[in-house]
């Protein structure tokens, strides 16, 4: 993995802002929802770290955050890796000296009939969508725990992006729906195993959402029979992940559930 920073910028302050002096990694940060919400919390007042394989995407929109003043750090890797997820963490906190928040967003979707499906694609969607969180979630434990007890705002977050998928298994979809069910198990397991120390673990389920991954599937998606400008955009999620890690250190939103208006499943 390699990572580029070329300011060397550590974490700011801005007494203004809900993340002020806290540190964000985001996952998955070269497009979509994992884009939308790096900027996002950007905006709040947290260095963020941009974590995902494409590094041109990710200095493009580093380069639009350092605009802003906000500190920002980019990190290539392919999170299918087992040493380059930890090594995220790691690079990280290194540059920052400290991890506040966590979103895993990076996934991956291959749909089709189970019969037809290509193992290859099942084997990535469980390496990213189930074990890179795991890996991920692991890895920043340590720092989160840390930020909670002695960071400006009392509190950590770790929050996975999971999928309506995960709630509603459909059929042409099972492998991916597989594995959303196990971020949502995964994701109140944990929470009860953090809770008590000051982390709050929050899962977020887009339902049909403008993305490369999903406009990718869109000849099964079709069957929806929703149109493309009814589904949410990227933008509307991070507004919810904002809102999730923004609460006062008392209170935490454990689930957020959000679909287009026109979506019925």
């Amino acid at each position: 993995m390699s990572v580029r920073d070329p300011k060397g910028e550590g974490v700011g302050a801005d007494a203004g802002a809900p993340l002020s002096g806290c540190a964000a990694l985001v996952t998955g940060a070269s497009s979509g929802i994992g884009a939308a919400t790096a900027w996002e919390l950007a905006r709040q007042g947290a260095a963020v770290a941009l974590v995902a394989r494409r590094t041109e995407r990710l200095e493009e929109l580093a380069a639009r955050i350092r605009a802003e003043g906000r500190s920002c750090a980019v990190l290539t890797a392919d999170l299918g890796d087992v040493g380059q997820a930890r090594q995220a963490v790691e690079d990280t906190v290194d540059r920052f000296a400290r991890l506040d928040v966590l979103v895993n967003n990076a996934g991956y979707v291959a749909m089709g009939p189970v019969e037809e499906g290509d193992p290859a694609n099942w084997r990535r969607m469980l390496d990213l969508n189930v074990d890179a969180v795991l890996r991920m979630s692991q890895a920043a434990l340590p720092h989160l725990l840390r930020a909670a007890a002695d960071g400006p705002r009392q509190v950590a977050d770790l929050v996975n992006v999971s999928s309506v998928a995960g709630r509603v298994a459909r059929r042409n979809n099972a492998v991916y729906s597989a594995t959303k069910h196990a971020v949502c198990a995964f994701s109140e397991a944990l929470r009860q195993e953090v809770t008590g120390r000051g982390v709050r673990v929050g899962l977020v389920e887009p339902g049909m959402t403008v993305t490369e991954m999903t406009t990718d599937a869109s000849g099964y998606l079709a069957a929806r029979d929703m149109p493309q400008e009814a589904w949410l955009h990227a933008e509307d999620l991070a507004r919810a992940i904002a809102f999730m890690v923004t609460q006062p250190a008392h209170a935490a939103i454990n689930e957020i559930m959000m679909r287009p208006t026109a979506q019925e499943h």
